[in-house]
């Protein structure tokens, strides 16, 4: 049995009963001994025995993101990348650029258009689409996945018509003086379009989801939670891409994967359920949308948004449809995971899960972004956990004050709040929504601002400590999947997995110093998966 020791390094546990070492002794990709350099190199420096030297590096346990897409992060860097788009003059470049270099048959698809950064916050009218694009069909995700561009040829193979029946809970938004399409689509109304979208190959998806494992590890993380059938062709076809890079290959971290409802009976026909797999690759719980996102205004909040008074959003499901939903899982006595960024989609998912027993695994709530202090009552609960994206600070603020109000805006993303009331929190960054970047959800954790802004941060008493930010991404992560015993701390018997970083989180006098931490290595079952 292989023995390795991790020496000279500057290890914190984030376990408050050890919380510091210098070297780590492991075998099975298991943590067998800790302590002092000095001693373990002592005790466990035989002959056959590897020896690391961590080089006075800082090490934390293995970063975990909790919730986000993987492959729609290896998908989107083979197709047009919209993040960071300025103007609605250079999206409809990008579009037109685009088109010049395909064949008949292809379609211009990409994601990442941000209208709220836009100087006029105009998004293109479907004219303007059509002139870009006149021969491809073209469907472009907004940053947040909820609202989609759309040109009239693409509706025309869709086979739209003003009869059409729309999806529960979606929207083709209309002209009120033309009375026809926009070319924008909210929510479910998108899948008119998608089912017409040519279907990628298996190794062309298995290609995508390689290259963004592999930058996941890069990035320093040894496990995450992901959600991808709806981009992978089903849950069988999810969990065996996974089983073969992970397991097989050796490549990307350790894969919690979230099933979509609509995937329920296959899981059940395949005997898959939450737990179903090893320590590496996991059928996680069974993924829910409730409603939409506070970017297209279709989060279902109790009150209007302020900027639209008639508008409060969108429920994905009537409460009825939702109940029974729930039920269906439950009677596999499994955890569902939630999408909650409103108020009012948290309220009736509660409502709905109190009237069951806990299931096996823990039920997890995804964003849960506008809160009041009943709402963060009742999430205190050890079988529940809130899954919050700290990157979301950044982006949403200022223009999220316009669309929720001072009073609301006031309680959106607490962190602190949640954390001092109790709560179960993981930390994720909804990649390709955000930066897969585990240390740029830190800096928005502990700062509350954007990059390059010099306020004090947008309600600031909701500031994360650097620790408090650290453990969203580690212990946090691990109450998420029920793994807290073996991973999330560095601990003698848990996993080995661990970051190693070029400067030290807990030393830092400024959070921006964060910016320029890189990943020296990452450590996977005592294995070196990264090496800078």
């Amino acid at each position: 049995m292989q023995t390795t020791i991790f020496t000279n390094g500057n290890i914190y546990t984030m376990n408050l009963k050890k919380p510091f070492v210098q070297c780590l002794v492991t075998s099975n990709e298991r943590i067998i001994d800790m302590g002092s350099s000095e001693a373990l190199l002592l005790q466990w420096g035989r002959n056959g025995t590897t020896i690391i030297d961590l080089e006075g590096k800082t090490v934390v346990p293995g970063l975990i993101d909790s919730h986000l897409h993987i492959s729609s992060v290896g998908i989107n860097a083979q197709e047009l990348d919209l993040t960071g788009v300025k103007s609605k003059d250079e999206l409809l470049t990008l579009i037109k650029n685009k088109s010049v270099t395909l064949q008949p048959g292809e379609w211009i698809l990409g994601r990442g258009w941000d209208e709220n950064v836009f100087p006029d916050k105009q998004i293109p009218t479907i004219q303007e689409l059509d002139y870009a694009a006149p021969f491809f069909p073209l469907f472009l995700p907004r940053v947040c996945g909820h609202a989609f561009l759309v040109n009239t040829k693409a509706l025309f193979l869709s086979g739209y018509h003003p009869e059409m029946a729309i999806p529960y809970g979606g929207m083709v938004v209309i002209d009120p003086t033309s009375k026809k399409p926009t070319g924008l689509l909210l929510e479910t109304a998108s899948t008119i379009v998608t089912k017409h979208i040519p279907k990628k190959s298996y190794m062309q998806l298995k290609n995508a989801l390689k290259i963004a494992m592999e930058e996941s590890v890069r990035l320093g993380f040894t496990s995450i939670h992901t959600n991808d059938p709806n981009y992978l062709g089903g849950a069988i076809q999810t969990y065996k891409l996974f089983d073969e890079l992970v397991n097989n290959e050796g490549i990307g971290p350790r894969s919690n994967l979230l099933i979509d409802y609509a995937y329920l009976e296959e899981l059940k026909t395949a005997g898959m359920s939450t737990g179903f797999g090893n320590n590496k690759v996991m059928i996680g719980a069974i993924k829910i949308f409730a409603d939409g996102a506070l970017g297209g205004s279709t989060a279902l909040l109790s009150k209007p948004y302020s900027d639209a008074p008639t508008n409060s959003g969108n429920a994905m499901y009537s409460q009825k449809e939702l109940l029974d939903i729930i039920r269906d899982i439950r009677a596999q006595n499994l955890p569902v995971a939630v999408h909650t960024i409103g108020d009012q989609a948290l309220t009736n998912v509660l409502d709905i899960l109190d009237q069951f027993e806990p299931a096996k695994y823990r039920d997890r709530l995804i964003h849960v972004s506008i809160l009041n202090e009943n709402l963060i009552d009742r999430l205190v609960n050890p079988n529940r956990i809130a899954d919050v994206q700290p990157k979301f600070v950044s982006s949403d603020y200022p223009w999220i004050i316009e669309r929720l109000g001072e009073e609301r805006s006031n309680c959106s993303y607490p962190f602190k709040t949640l954390l001092k009331a109790g709560v179960l929190c993981a930390g994720g960054s909804d990649a390709p929504i955000e930066p897969l970047n585990p240390l740029l959800g830190m800096h928005a954790a502990v700062t509350r601002k954007k990059v390059g802004e010099t306020h004090n941060g947008y309600n600031p008493q909701e500031k994360l400590s650097m620790f408090e930010a650290v453990q969203l991404f580690t212990i946090g992560g691990a109450y998420a999947t029920n793994e807290e015993n073996v991973k999330g701390t560095l601990e003698i018997g848990k996993l080995c997995d661990m970051s190693v970083l070029s400067k030290d989180l807990f030393e830092m006098k400024s959070a921006d110093e964060l910016l320029s931490t890189e990943v020296e290595m990452t450590i996977i079952g005592g294995e070196i998966k990264y090496r800078k």
